[in-house]
């Protein structure tokens, strides 16, 4: 008997909680699982597709998954793809995540679909690949379900999309290794973009000490006011919480920090993002005092200065987002760039083969960002 698949509605709540404590556990990181008013609010809102199952038999919910949009921008995270362990191995999570890019992406209301897989199982990797998503890299020390746990980046694009990228001329060439293994995943290229030296990190002296503001509805206000129209910055999807400014004021760092999975993005800037380039490395331990044990920041692929400073403050780069962003004259790749203050072991991850290169990509780019470079033999 086939298990029907329906909208989430709000009578469904209390079920749902139930649904991810099974599969998850207290770590769950999401409000989409553990809060009941914001789950209600996704369950309203009208850029969120949110579909459950129920078992046929007793009608007691089994499955759950969503694809969450927003206002201005045409790409979803695929989120919250769960089953009852007792349905495991039903192929429900797969009709599920079907069922939501047939509502989203052949529908034409999205461009992208992007999925952060686990990696402690292979069955998360097979289920998104078997439904057209494909590896963008890894995520290392990602998230804190009871201790660090890395994920993999998979995205499914909407039929020509890729064919619309904004081509780059020069990257940084640190980025060679992950754009080759990006582009054999994907099926494009990047021979348009010259590898070149990035220019020198900015020199600049340790400057007054940061403050952190973590008051979320205050922290919105003013980036509502200082971007009002989403102009300089572009992180989808993750609406910052935290502020970081030193004591002169001399810029702001906007962030979303989980304190559940001790994660955080870093969002933007301002005046622009580029005022607190020579800052990370503080910005950086500040978010680690705070309780981030992970940062990330997506940076485009375009942008090479940028992708420099944060290299050069220790960031590296996990993966490539193709045609993430959807502009006038096409669309723009991004970077994700990211930090783990913790040791990062890898030895515990299942890694399904066409995710393999991701990390040894990823390996080798933290070997070089962080391992003296061998000397000559004599």
């Amino acid at each position: 008997m086939t298990t029907p698949i329906e909208e989430a509605r709000l009578g469904d709540i209390a079920e749902l909680r139930q649904l991810y404590y099974a599969v998850y556990g207290t770590r769950y990181p999401s409000a989409l699982g553990t809060d009941p008013a914001e789950m209600a609010r996704l369950i309203r809102d009208p850029h969120t597709r949110w579909l459950v199952a129920r078992c046929p038999r007793t009608g007691v919910l089994v499955g759950s998954a969503a694809v969450h949009g927003e206002a201005g921008t045409r790409i979803g995270r695929l989120e919250g793809l769960a089953v009852h362990p007792e349905q495991r191995g039903s192929g429900l999570a797969g009709r599920l995540t079907e069922a939501l890019c047939a509502a989203t992406l052949d529908a034409g209301t999205t461009d992208s679909v992007y999925a952060t897989v686990r990696t402690v199982s292979a069955g998360p990797q097979r289920v998104v690949a078997r439904h057209g998503f494909r590896p963008l890299g890894i995520l290392p020390n990602a998230v804190d379900l009871g201790s660090r746990e890395s994920l993999a980046l998979y995205a499914r694009h909407a039929p020509g999309v890729l064919e619309r990228r904004v081509p780059v001329t020069e990257v940084p060439g640190f980025l060679v290794p992950l754009l080759r293994t990006t582009g054999a995943s994907l099926g494009i290229g990047y021979e348009a973009a010259r590898a070149t030296a990035p220019p020198p990190p900015p020199e600049t002296p340790e400057g007054p000490p940061l403050e952190l503001i973590e008051a979320p509805a205050f922290v919105r206000r003013r980036f509502q006011a200082r971007f009002p129209d989403g102009g300089g910055w572009f992180y989808p999807l993750h609406a910052p919480n935290v502020l970081l400014s030193p004591t002169d004021g001399a810029f702001e760092v906007y962030a979303y920090l989980n304190h559940t999975g001790g994660y955080c993005a870093l969002v933007t800037a301002h005046p622009e993002p580029a005022a607190a380039k020579g800052c990370l490395e503080q910005v950086t331990k500040a978010l680690g005092r705070a309780g981030a044990g992970y940062v990330e920041a997506l940076v485009p692929l375009g942008h090479h200065a940028a992708l420099a400073a944060f290299a050069a403050q220790g960031f590296v780069a996990g993966a490539v987002y193709p045609a993430m962003r959807r502009e006038a004259d096409g669309f723009h790749d991004y970077v994700v760039m990211s930090r783990a203050a913790e040791h990062v072991d890898f030895r515990s991850l299942v890694v399904e083969p066409p995710l393999q290169p991701f990390l040894d990509s990823y390996v080798s780019a933290w070997a070089s960002a962080h391992l003296p470079a061998p000397e000559p033999a004599p």
